[in-house]
């Protein structure tokens, strides 16, 4: 990335503003405005997340918002209440009283003698989210937004229940919120009041799987701030973006499909990476687009943002697996609207492990049954890459083995997709919960297999989320699996490879007992978005610049950062375990003269094909340290069940000089509905 530092305006930078809320609790912003902007006032920006300005998010703040202050914005980034240095506790993620407390932020900032009255929110992850959602509240000084990696539906599209199956993130991630919800404020911000504020934080706050775990279906906990169940709520213009490699590959086309507001759409072979720290690369100047959209919506410059495709995105090339990619071969390819009048559905029927040309009569229909080990899924990467090598998917040629397969025949020209394929199955299975996992992968003529996407079905959600019905062993179900969207050339000499197995752990919870599922072939098929080669590409005349941002903060690094992923086999007691280990090191702030420490571990386990033995932890460490200050968060969650129960045991520690000052322990049980 470049570093840029002659901007048009000169900046100034407050680190430390309270805003008070209604409710007499002050949130903690940081901001960094033009110093002009004292006598002509500028549009605001706010980012709003619970990820510590102060310390863990300062680099990355670093780089983009002096660069928009230095492009005429005041920038705020705003910690939750009860996180960072904000007062007050995070009870849960995305509720009513956060999204009010940034409409106050939004009301306060565009009533600052700095602003204009006019305001914009912009975020990657939660930050989008808050965005999102808040737009949909309509406050009156919000003019646009500028989201990243994000979605419209909090149930199947985030980390909870994706198809009706419950993914192991809905643990990871409760592990992560558990330690960053329970962190002090730094002393040298709120003074002698941390330890109190602190305090305060560890006696509200609980393991929030335990809720996600009590709302399995979609309900009216997942309706709230869902974007999806009301489209038209949102009225401000929005620019969408997103990465292939990440979690949140589908809410781009859903929201250009759906709004009717002003919309961009860009989507590159990314992980969960704003566009201009993009991994794998190309990454792109994308805070040059979001300052004109800013210009634009912000300011009325008519600079011509709105000009070219709807949709920019990058179409990936054949690559051979791997578990991390510096750079994702492709090319840009852009599509005027959404849905793309150039994307062609086309149907595959599926017969003699199969998959057959469109219009293709099927032979003989057989009927076609897989039990899969728990084994198949250990090679299936994070559900979200967070570029955290080696986390995403390795080749497979293993996980197939236990796996129903089927495959085109050897591609004799090259073939492309843009958008979520569909396997719409007609099938029966042997117990009453059953699950299906399908996979499209890129097959090379040395038969290594790339996987290219992949969708989850419980199959009790066949017909609706909201209520989810058992199924009757041996009956006959139509079921229809949407797999996450993707851009993907498959080159000539390859193959297209439909794996469909009954469990994917440990990305995905297996269920109460193992299933036999019956796929009748001739009345199943794969339903591929192609999008013709040679189609018009409705790319702009200009590329997108180089990345480039604000010199970011000075750190140092005290220890060596950690990155472990091992898969682990006992044949003798056929024990198994997946062990993630990310460790950030001891880093030091030398702005702020602290150290910093962050160390995540995750373990997901199974004996044999034993569906009750599985289970996944959680744990986390946090310490920050100056001189005359010490302390250290300790959490951990773990994650059984039985065939009718989850059962959830957490722990959560504070340190203060190596003594420990707080301790508390969950043990809960959650029935298991249909899951």
């Amino acid at each position: 990335m470049r570093s840029v530092s002659n901007l048009p305006c000169e900046t100034t930078e407050e680190e430390h503003v309270t805003i008070p809320m209604s409710d007499g609790v002050n949130l903690s912003a940081r901001i960094w405005r033009p110093v002009s902007s004292d006598a002509e006032p500028v549009p605001a920006v706010l980012e709003y997340i619970p990820y510590r300005k102060r310390d863990l998010t300062s680099v990355r703040d670093s780089l983009h918002h002096p660069y928009m202050a230095g492009h005429g914005y005041a920038c705020a980034r705003v910690d939750l209440r009860g996180t960072g240095d904000s007062e007050g506790v995070l009870a849960d993620e995305y509720l009513e009283r956060e999204q009010a407390d940034a409409e106050e932020v939004l009301a306060w900032l565009a009533d600052q003698p700095w602003c204009d009255g006019g305001t914009g929110m912009m975020g990657i992850s939660w930050g989008a989210f808050a965005a999102l959602q808040v737009a949909a509240r309509q406050p009156p000084s919000l003019r646009a937004i500028v989201i990243s990696s994000f979605t419209d539906d909090r149930y199947a599209d985030d980390m909870h229940y994706m198809g009706g199956a419950m993914l192991s993130d809905n643990l990871a991630e409760s592990g992560t919120m558990f330690a960053y919800a329970t962190c002090p404020p730094d002393p040298a911000v709120v003074g002698e009041r941390w330890r109190a504020m602190w305090q305060e934080r560890m006696e509200h706050t609980r393991p929030w799987v335990l809720e996600w775990l009590r709302h399995q279906h979609r309900d009216a906990y997942w309706e709230h701030a869902s974007v999806c169940e009301d489209y038209s709520r949102v009225r401000c213009p929005v620019l969408a973006s997103s990465g292939w490699a990440d979690g949140y590959s589908n809410a781009v086309t859903r929201l250009l499909g759906n709004l009717d507001v002003p919309r961009k759409g860009l989507i590159g072979p990314w992980s969960h990476k704003f566009p201009h720290l993009g991994e794998p690369g190309p990454a792109i100047g994308y805070l040059q687009e979001v300052v004109a959209w800013w210009d634009h919506w912000l300011k009325g410059v008519d600079n011509g943002i709105m000009d070219g495709p709807m949709l920019q995105t990058w179409m990936q090339e054949s690559v051979p697996p791997s578990t991390s990619y510096e750079q994702r071969p492709g090319r840009w390819v852009g599509e005027p609207d959404w849905p793309s009048p150039h994307i062609e559905p086309t149907e595959h029927p599926l017969s003699r492990h199969r998959i057959g040309r469109p219009g293709e009569v099927p032979g003989a229909t057989d009927t076609l049954t897989v039990r899969s080990p728990l084994s198949v899924g250990q090679f299936a990467g994070k559900w979200a890459s967070y570029n955290a090598p080696p986390d995403l998917p390795y080749d497979q040629r293993e996980e197939d083995g236990g796996s129903l397969v089927f495959e085109t025949d050897e591609l004799t020209e090259q073939l492309e997709i843009l958008g979520s394929p569909t396997v719409q199955l007609d099938l029966s299975a042997s117990e009453p919960v059953a699950m299906v996992a399908a996979r499209i992968s890129d097959v090379a003529p040395d038969g290594s297999a790339t996987r290219v996407t992949y969708g989850l079905l419980n199959l009790t959600h066949c017909g609706t989320s909201k209520d989810p019905r058992p199924l009757v062993p041996g009956e006959r179900y139509r079921a229809t699996v949407h797999l996450n969207s993707v851009a993907q050339a498959f080159p000539p000499g390859h193959r297209i490879r439909l794996s469909l197995s009954t469990s994917y752990w440990p990305l995905a919870w297996p269920p109460p007992k193992p299933v036999l599922l019956s796929v009748r072939e001739g009345t199943s098929s794969l339903t591929l978005p192609v999008r013709p080669v040679g189609a018009p590409d409705h790319l702009p005349g200009k590329p997108f610049g180089e990345p480039e941002g604000t010199t970011p903060l000075t750190t140092t690094q005290l220890t060596a950062p950690e990155q472990r992923w091992e898969v682990r086999r006992d044949l003798i007691g056929y024990h198994s375990a997946l062990e993630i280990v990310k460790d950030r090191g001891l880093v030091r702030y030398e702005g702020i003269d602290l150290d910093v420490g962050l160390r995540a571990f995750e373990r997901y386990a199974a004996v044999a094909d034993d569906l009750t033995s599985v289970s996944g932890e959680a744990a986390w460490t946090m310490r920050f340290h100056r001189k005359g200050w010490d302390v250290r968060v300790e959490t951990r969650t773990v994650l059984r069940c039985t065939e009718t129960d989850f059962l959830v045991d957490a722990t959560l520690d504070g340190y203060e000089n190596d003594r420990r000052v707080f301790s508390r322990t969950w043990n809960e049980t959650v029935p298991r509905d249909l899951l």
